[in-house]
C-alpha cells in the first residue's frame, strides 16, 4: 500500500502504473490542461501545474519510491519528517495537519523561504518540463502550431489568466518567454528520370510516409501522394521543393526537395542543352564514304550521307533538334552526332603492303 494516492489522482493513474503509463498520461493532461489552449479557464494553469508537480516526481523512480513509501511533504522536506501533529512530547503542530494538505500557492512560498527544514526542494518550471517531455518524443514546443490553432499569440502577452496564476505560483521564471523555435530540417530525396521525361516534361506521383504525432503524442506513419511537375528541359541536379511534406519533428514539419537524376539512355546522351547521339563507322567506311539514317528523340529522321574520310571524334551539329531550354520557353539545344572510327584489331602483311602504297 502507498502511503497516499493524490499525485497518481492528478494523472487519473493506479499506483501500479508504469513509467510508459505515466508519460503517457502526463502529455494527455498536460495537452488537455495547457493555458494556450484554455485562455477563458483560469483554473487550467493550476490544473497544468498539478500534473507537472505530479509527473516530475512519480517519473523518476527514486522520488516516486519515497512518495510511495512517506507521502508528498516527507518529499518536499527532503526527507525529513513532519512534526507530530498531536499532543504528548510537546510536539509542535504541523500548520497543515488540519486542511489535509498544502494550500494552494504554498508550493512556491515553501520552497522561496527555504521551506520548515532539511534542503528545499524546486519544483521544474512546467512550461520547460513540457516542452522537454516532448522534445524527447520528437514533438517539441510547435505541438502548439497544430495541437492549439494559434492560440501562442494571445498568451505571449500574458494577458490571460492563467498566465497570471502561473506566475504567481511560481514567479518572475515561468513567464511566457519561449525559446525561438528550432528550424525545420529538410529531408533531399533523389528523383530518378528517364531522358523522355526530361525531354517532354511530365507530372511524376510519388507516394511517400512521413511520421506525425497525435493529440497523445504517439508516433504514427501516413501515406501521401506528391505530384511533382517536370518541366520540359529541366536538367540534372535540378531541385523542387515541398513545404511542411515530411516528418514532424521539432519547429514543424520537415521540407522535402527531390533531386533530379538521370537514367542513363541506350541511344542518347545529354550534355547541358545538346543531346549527343554516337555514331560507330568502320575504318574503311571512315575513309571511303557512307550513309546512315539517325533518329532524334522526338522521331526525327536525319539522312546523313558521307563521301569520307571521316575524322575519329568528329561531330556533325543539328541546331533546334536538343533539349528544350527551360529558361528559354519554344527554344531547343543542339542534336549532335559524334563519330567513332573503329580501328581493326590486327593486320596482315598484304594489307600493310597495300596501305602503304595507297597511302
Amino acid at each position: 500500500m502507498v502511503k497516499e494516492t493524490k499525485l497518481y489522482d492528478q494523472l487519473s493513474l493506479s499506483p501500479t502504473a508504469t513509467q510508459d503509463d505515466i508519460k503517457k498520461a502526463y502529455r494527455k493532461a498536460a495537452l488537455k490542461w495547457h493555458p494556450d489552449k484554455n485562455k477563458d479557464n483560469p483554473d487550467a494553469a493550476e490544473k497544468f501545474k498539478e500534473c507537472s508537480q505530479a509527473y516530475e516526481i512519480l517519473s523518476d523512480p527514486e522520488k516516486r519510491k519515497t512518495y510511495d513509501q512517506y507521502g508528498l511533504e516527507f518529499l518536499l522536506r527532503g526527507g525529513v519528517p513532519p512534526p507530530e501533529s498531536g499532543g504528548g512530547g510537546g510536539g509542535v503542530p504541523h500548520p497543515f495537519a488540519s486542511t489535509g494538505g498544502m494550500p494552494e500557492g504554498f508550493a512556491a512560498s515553501f520552497f522561496s523561504s527555504g521551506g520548515m527544514g532539511g534542503d528545499r526542494y524546486s519544483f521544474t518550471d512546467p512550461e520547460n518540463l513540457f516542452r522537454n517531455t516532448f522534445r524527447d518524443s520528437g514533438v517539441g514546443s510547435d505541438i502548439f502550431e497544430d495541437f492549439l490553432s494559434g492560440a501562442r499569440s494571445s498568451t505571449s502577452s500574458a494577458s490571460g489568466a492563467g498566465a497570471r496564476r502561473m506566475r504567481g505560483s511560481f514567479g518572475e521564471s515561468t513567464r511566457n518567454v519561449r525559446p525561438p523555435a528550432p528550424e525545420v530540417s529538410t529531408v533531399e530525396r533523389p528523383l530518378l528520370l528517364s531522358l523522355e521525361e526530361m525531354f517532354l516534361g511530365v507530372t511524376k506521383k510519388m507516394k511517400i510516409k512521413r511520421k506525425m504525432f497525435d493529440d497523445t503524442g504517439k508516433r504514427t506513419t501516413t501515406d501521401t501522394v506528391l505530384e511533382v511537375p517536370i518541366k520540359p528541359g529541366l536538367k540534372k541536379g535540378s531541385k523542387i521543393r515541398f513545404k511542411g511534406v515530411g516528418d514532424q519533428e521539432e519547429g514543424g514539419q520537415q521540407d522535402l526537395v527531390f533531386i533530379v537524376e538521370e537514367k542513363p539512355h541506350a541511344l542518347y546522351s545529354r550534355e547541358g542543352d545538346d543531346i549527343v547521339r554516337e555514331v560507330n563507322l568502320d575504318l574503311k567506311e571512315a575513309l571511303t564514304g557512307w550513309k546512315r539514317t539517325v533518329t532524334t528523340i522526338d522521331g526525327q529522321n536525319l539522312m546523313i550521307d558521307k563521301a569520307g574520310p571521316t575524322q575519329p571524334g568528329s561531330v556533325d551539329s543539328y541546331p533546334g533538334l536538343g533539349m528544350p531550354i527551360s529558361k528559354k520557353p519554344g527554344q531547343r539545344g543542339n542534336f549532335v552526332v559524334k563519330y567513332n572510327v573503329k580501328f581493326p584489331m590486327t593486320l596482315t602483311p598484304t594489307q600493310k603492303e597495300h596501305l602503304k602504297e595507297i597511302l
